[in-house]
């Protein structure tokens, strides 16, 4: 039986997407191992995947609703659940973008907020192209946006106020 997608096929997404991929599976899962993890799973389902993509934007929008799916997949799954010293995680040093401050408080706030943020401010999508994503409404996506970026304000006022 033939593969769905040529091996070409696959390795030229995977180099136009692996970045975006890894980085949504980073935000979600927050530690490198299981965001590699899952970044693997995603591409591993390209494989199978036998429909073509309609454009451009419809592939990377599959991905990041696949890595999105995936995330959420090993956050229910019962040996995430049964750890016994999640502490350990956070031991764990990972890659972070060159704002390391910020995104440590972008880290620290719900999914929701971390995705709409991660969606709209590093990969460019509008609200309206987020809510397709994730299949909200795009008054939704705006409001999350605007209550994300509130709480980054009030979290990133807390935490350096009293410096000079």
């Amino acid at each position: 039986m033939d593969p769905a997608r040529s091996r070409e096929e696959v390795a030229s997404l995977y180099r136009r997407h692996v970045a975006m991929v890894y980085q949504i599976c980073l935000v979600l899962l927050k530690n490198v191992p299981d965001a590699e993890d899952a970044s693997q799973n995603v591409f591993r389902k390209v494989m199978e995947w036998d429909k073509p993509f309609q454009s451009p934007d419809h592939e990377r929008a599959w991905l990041i609703t696949a890595a999105r799916n995936e995330c959420k997949n090993q956050l229910k799954h019962w040996w995430r659940t049964r750890r016994a010293d999640e502490s350990a995680l956070n031991a764990l040093t990972w890659e972070q973008p060159e704002d390391g401050a910020l995104w440590e408080l972008i880290l620290s706030l719900p999914e929701k907020y971390r995705l709409v943020l991660y969606l709209h401010y590093y990969q460019g999508y509008t609200a309206q192209e987020t809510a397709e994503i994730l299949g909200k409404k795009p008054s939704t996506v705006r409001t999350w946006l605007v209550q994300a970026r509130k709480k980054l304000k009030e979290r990133w006022e807390a935490e350096h106020s009293g410096r000079s």
